[in-house]
């Protein structure tokens, strides 16, 4: 995401800046901590910006978002994807990401038309898995479907996979973090007989990364994610993926083209409205901005609780078996 907003301050600055001048990003890291994540925005504020962009994690994202509301300062959220990223409706808070309920729905129908009707979950405790598990439960029991739940805090890999022998579930989906345990459970999965054939899936996106092959080699492929991006890019996606690619030494995630598109959109805001907030915050329904994904946006969505992009890409890959450098798309939504 960093290379992606860093990437776009520059293409900003190489055209001229807003309105002759440099457009500056301050960076804190949130360290995945929603307190960080408060506190950061805390002193951005302080510091003067004009808005605050960015963060990845859900729940340190609705964090950031309670805090910039409080503060009267506009934030425009990148990859983040819970529904409710506000207690109530607020007009200083847009995202670039789908919500986690038409993300997730899109997920479990690629699961009902693939013919996994029953479908085990192992979750950790957190609001973000646990609205994951809700929308699954509840769109699979709408078709007849079943979830069967693991709490992964108190089974061990070898320990799930002597459960999964007798759920009758053809899938299984992991709702936990990356790399512990997400990457024990798949070797323990792989390596167990009893439930060979059994499909592993991750929606919420861990085999997009680099990382996630590196640490499962042949393990890695054929583990169906939910990747929000088109399979062609618009012309200008096209060129920032040559460039991160090159910067990166590895193709980029689609997390990086959502911190692109950050800085597109707050950059035509700033060119058209000036740097005051409220004049920010208010623009959100007149943005019309072409990113790397397509034209963006911003609307009210019903049961959302900020402007929305409402037509992010939704689909469903895996890396190729055959070659696990490339991705395969199976579904789209």
């Amino acid at each position: 995401m960093l290379a992606g907003l860093e990437l776009a301050v520059r293409d900003v600055n190489d055209a001229g800046g807003i309105g002759g001048r440099p457009l500056e990003l301050v960076v804190r890291d949130t360290a995945a901590d929603p307190r960080k994540a408060a506190a950061a925005v805390e002193e951005l504020a302080g510091l003067g910006v004009s808005a605050v962009a960015g963060e990845y994690h859900s729940v340190v994202a609705r964090s950031a978002a309670a805090r910039a509301d409080a503060l009267g300062l506009p934030f425009l959220c990148s990859s983040a994807v819970l529904d409710a990223l506000t207690e109530q409706p607020t007009e200083w808070v847009a995202r670039l990401s789908p919500p986690q309920s038409r993300g997730w729905r899109v997920y479990a129908d690629f699961l009902l038309g693939a013919g996994h009707s029953r479908i085990a979950v192992a979750t950790q405790a957190s609001v973000y898995w646990a609205t994951g598990t809700r929308i699954l439960r509840d769109h699979f029991a709408a078709r007849g479907g079943t979830v069967v739940e693991f709490d992964m805090n108190a089974l061990t890999p070898s320990a799930l996979c002597d459960e999964l022998v007798n759920t009758g579930a053809t899938a299984l989906l992991l709702l936990v973090g990356h790399p512990d345990p997400a990457v024990p459970i798949v070797k323990a999965v792989r390596g167990d007989q009893r439930v060979a054939g059994l499909l592993i899936g991750a929606p919420a996106g861990q085999p997009e990364f680099a990382e996630w092959a590196a640490s499962l080699g042949e393990d890695s492929a054929a583990i169906p994610f939910l990747r929000y991006r088109p399979e062609r890019l618009s012309p200008l996606g096209a060129r920032v993926e040559t460039t991160l690619r090159e910067q990166l030494a590895q193709a980029p995630s689609f997390v990086a083209f959502e911190g692109y598109d950050t800085v597109t959109v707050l950059a035509d805001v700033l060119r058209s409205h000036g740097t005051d907030r409220a004049r920010i915050a208010e623009s959100w329904p007149r943005v019309a901005v072409e990113g790397t994904r397509g034209q963006i946006r911003f609307s009210r969505t019903p049961g959302i609780s900020v402007w929305q992009w409402r037509w992010a890409p939704v689909h469903v890959v895996d890396r190729d078996p055959g070659e696990p450098d490339r991705f395969r798309v199976l579904h789209a939504g």
